[in-house]
């Protein structure tokens, strides 16, 4: 799946350079930290973007272990800057080729239009060009999409990461609207996303491969876990379209398909395994990777008791990375602290061993 072509020269415009980044002159109330009483470091409205982005992300940038970040909030509830700048710089030494801001374990949809940008704008900041950094910006609105896509490419994201709109259940053909209309008029490289388990629809192959031949459509992550399905899937990869598992415990047998990476959330606690563990799948080296497995199988099924995020927030705060705080309507984990701050150790043991 165009592996030999790794050392192929690459040209691709504003990949992590902040293209566009809103600057903010100062501290700014949004509507979000209004609602929790705290203030934020935000970016002032942003020009609207009316033409396509012409650039395609070639396939090979999205490959690997892509975090997909949680949202720190601080004891007052507002985004927590220094905490997410702290997790930028493990998920980097820990060897992950990709981040997500503000996608759905980044708590997203608790989020406004300020905080957003605020957001994404700061990961690029602190991602420094490093690795491309993907935005969530889907919603049941095609018009609020592309809204959140524009909002997403002024921050200096990279590519949008679009879930199919959740809860109005539409037709593929209503799919593949949805999404002609965003890579258009979004400004954006757009990765598709399946997860039916949240959004009540499910984007079938036949629809993927359809999508993938419209201009702007790079990517497509599959969070079910049928290997019949990834099968079906990955026999679509070609060169500028990606395949990405979405599930954690099934990702390096997804790569051993063909799937080029995982787009994962055990990432953010234990990004150095998560991305052993790809890198031996990727090589086709099933042993190596079914032996960086054992660490990893406990971590996911800890996170798989609570809906995400709220398990990973709490092993996180337990070892001190982030504030335990979530945005309603989810709730702190209801585990034993003492409980999950051994797990929190013992898991943090085991990344030390892969960081060497």
């Amino acid at each position: 799946m165009g592996r030999e072509r790794v050392d192929q020269q690459i040209v691709f415009v504003g990949l992590g350079a902040g293209l566009g980044v809103c600057q903010s002159g100062g501290p700014v109330r949004s509507a979000g930290a209004a609602r929790h009483g705290a203030r934020i470091l935000a970016a002032p409205s942003c020009p609207q973007v009316t033409s396509a982005l012409p650039v395609r992300i070639p396939h090979l940038l999205l490959h690997g272990c892509i975090t997909a970040l949680v949202t720190p909030f601080d004891a007052e509830g507002a985004l927590d800057f220094a905490a997410m700048e702290a997790l930028v710089e493990r998920q980097l030494e820990g060897g992950v080729s990709g981040l997500v801001a503000a996608g759905s374990t980044g708590e997203a949809a608790a989020l406004d239009a300020d905080e957003f940008s605020a957001l994404v704008a700061h990961v690029v900041r602190c991602a420094r060009g490093r690795v491309p950094v993907l935005a969530g910006t889907g919603f049941s609105s095609t018009r609020v999409t592309i809204e959140q896509t524009r909002r997403a490419r002024a921050a200096g994201a990279d590519a949008a990461l679009v879930v199919t709109p959740p809860y109005v259940r539409p037709t593929q053909a209503g799919l593949v609207a949805h999404y002609r209309q965003v890579a258009a008029e979004g400004g954006l490289p757009v990765v598709l996303y399946n997860v039916p388990g949240r959004t009540g629809v499910d984007l079938l192959p036949d629809t993927v491969d359809t999508l993938r031949g419209v201009a702007g459509v790079v990517g497509f992550k599959e969070a079910q876990a049928a290997p019949g399905r990834m099968t079906a899937v990955v026999a679509l990869q070609r060169e500028g379209f990606a395949v990405l598992s979405g599930d954690d415990p099934t990702a390096a047998e997804a790569v051993e398909l063909g799937a080029l990476g995982v787009i994962s959330v055990a990432s953010n606690f234990m990004p150095a395994c998560m991305s052993a563990l790809m890198r031996c799948a990727r090589a086709e080296d099933a042993k190596a990777a079914h032996a960086a497995l054992p660490a990893l199988v406990d971590l996911f099924a800890e996170l798989a008791v609570e809906p995400n995020p709220i398990a990973v927030k709490a092993l996180m705060a337990a070892a001190g990375q982030i504030q335990p705080g979530l945005r309603l309507p989810l709730l702190p984990s209801e585990r034993d602290p003492e409980q999950r701050a051994a797990q929190a150790a013992r898991f943090l043991e085991a990344e030390r061993t892969a960081r060497g």
